[in-house]
């Protein structure tokens, strides 16, 4: 369930590729940050409506960060093509840029799903962000080490029973990175989270509050 104190608004943001369908969630709260949030891969069904990504932008909310899902080009009402990643983080800049007309006050948060998180963090290399998140990032499958990691804290979140990225991959990139990560390990979770929702909800929620 959405709080009842948090605002839903779907607007479109000016893209590269054309118009980037979106989903403001405010908490109508005075808080310090707004995040950006990456949905998973567009061609295997990936939308700013996964689970996994509603899910962060509930974590964010219990935080009082506001957030915008949004849909890469190509999917939804969004126009364009996919891009193999490229575009696709000119995307998340672009909503990250409209975000900080919105609340020019507040830091950017940058979050992503899977190949959400691997253009979180080519994004964030292009913006002024305060904290990053990724979750079950697909190291081996993306050329994370071309990708310089922000210095700022960061989290990732990773299930050891991933069928879909290999867990030792991700943990072996994330202890290699300078800064490294919070990271977090849930057993027995898979790249879906199934049945382990609440569990990455506590993770990000816990690891944000921490500080």
């Amino acid at each position: 369930m959405i709080p009842a104190r948090v605002s839903i608004e779907r607007v479109a943001i000016a893209g590269a590729a054309g118009r980037i369908d979106a989903i403001v969630e405010d908490t109508g709260v005075a808080g310090t940050a707004y995040a950006v949030v990456c949905h998973p891969h567009p061609l295997y069904g990936g939308t700013m409506d996964n689970k996994v990504v509603t899910t962060l932008a509930r974590a964010l909310h219990a935080c009082d960060i506001a957030t915008v899902r949004f849909n890469f080009r190509g999917v939804g009402r969004s126009e364009g093509t996919y891009d193999e990643g490229r575009g696709e983080s000119a995307d998340a800049m672009a909503v990250a840029g409209w975000g900080a007309q919105r609340w020019p006050a507040r830091q950017l948060v940058v979050a992503g799903f899977s190949f959400g998180a691997y253009v979180a963090l080519r994004a964030s290399g292009e913006l002024p962000v305060s904290r990053l998140i990724l979750i079950a990032p697909p190291v081996g499958r993306f050329d994370f080490a071309a990708v310089p990691v922000p210095r700022v804290p960061w989290l990732v979140v990773q299930g050891d029973a991933d069928d879909v990225v290999d867990p030792e991959k991700v943990a072996a990139w994330a202890s290699a990175s300078q800064p490294s990560p919070v990271m977090v390990t849930l057993p027995g979770v898979g790249h879906f989270f199934h049945g382990h929702l609440q569990e990455l909800r506590e993770s990000v929620i816990n690891t944000i509050r921490s500080g």
